[in-house]
């Protein structure tokens, strides 16, 4: 048998166009004994009054109450539970008639390899993108692009790795698909959550840069330290080298002119004023 808490719940999930919470009932039936008692602080009404001390658990109990008077009359809806909060829904075993109304409201279908990479994400999210390739094998860029562009999937922030890669998480739309009000409602959640993933290994996403250089701390040079050389010596220099190569064929040559050979040396003798 329903009460008056009942109607004034069931009032206020009717007038609420994308659902309401509890909490939120529980706060507007309390607002209005205030609102009432302001109005008319000497004579407020009884009848709005006597719902001053209403909790969350009474709400649950009346919602609990609709829903089985519902059942008994017959009703082709009823009130559930959604990430938004509670609102008035038709009975499953009308739908065939219900989905004629709004065709272009259907539900788009997805890939085998879109709905893989939802299900790793919704059990083990945030995830990155290499994490779930990981687990799946292969390359998600298109499946995660069309979770993306449906809005099953949003982007969580950046993970604290090399690189900052993106994270993944589901959206109050998967929920919605779905008819479920967390993730934690999704089959065998407790159990998929524990079991160990593979560990992704480094993408372009969680690599730097090749031209970004790492400086190091307390104000070090970045350049690779010179080679020792020992006290006395000079350095070496790598560009006179070449020098050092024609230098080493001019010497050969003159070693060469120097050489004594087999053949007797020609002395040339100058015209000189001989003595007689």
């Amino acid at each position: 048998m329903t009460t008056e808490l009942d109607t004034i719940v069931e009032a206020l999930i009717f007038a609420s166009p994308e659902g309401v919470s509890t909490k939120e009932i529980t706060r507007c039936i309390k607002a209005s004994t205030k609102s009432a008692k302001e109005a008319e602080p000497e004579n407020p009404p009884e009848h709005i009054m006597q719902y001053a001390g209403v909790t969350e658990e009474d709400v649950n109990a009346a919602i609990s109450r609709l829903n089985l008077t519902y059942i008994e009359q017959g009703h082709a809806f009823l009130l559930q539970e959604r990430p938004a909060g509670w609102r008035i829904m038709s009975r499953m075993e009308y739908s065939p008639w219900v989905r004629e109304m709004f065709p272009d409201k259907r539900a788009p279908r997805l890939s085998p390899g879109a709905l893989e990479t939802l299900a790793i994400i919704a059990y083990r999210q945030p995830l990155t993108r290499s994490s779930i390739e990981a687990v799946r094998g292969v390359a998600i860029d298109g499946p995660l692009q069309t979770l993306l562009d449906r809005n099953m999937v949003r982007i969580a922030g950046r993970a604290d790795l090399p690189g900052r890669p993106l994270l993944y998480e589901t959206t109050d739309l998967f929920l919605e698909h779905f008819g479920i009000r967390t993730v934690d409602e999704l089959p065998n959640s407790a159990e998929l959550r524990s079991v160990k993933l593979p560990e992704p290994e480094p993408s372009a996403e969680e690599t730097p840069p090749a031209d970004q250089t790492e400086f190091p701390l307390d104000g070090a040079e970045s350049t690779p330290p010179a080679e020792e050389t020992p006290a006395g010596e000079a350095p070496a220099e790598e560009k006179p080298r070449k020098k050092s190569r024609g230098k080493k064929k001019k010497d050969t040559a003159a070693e060469e002119e120097s050489t004594p050979s087999d053949e007797p040396p020609v002395v040339v003798v100058e015209d000189a004023p001989v003595e007689q």
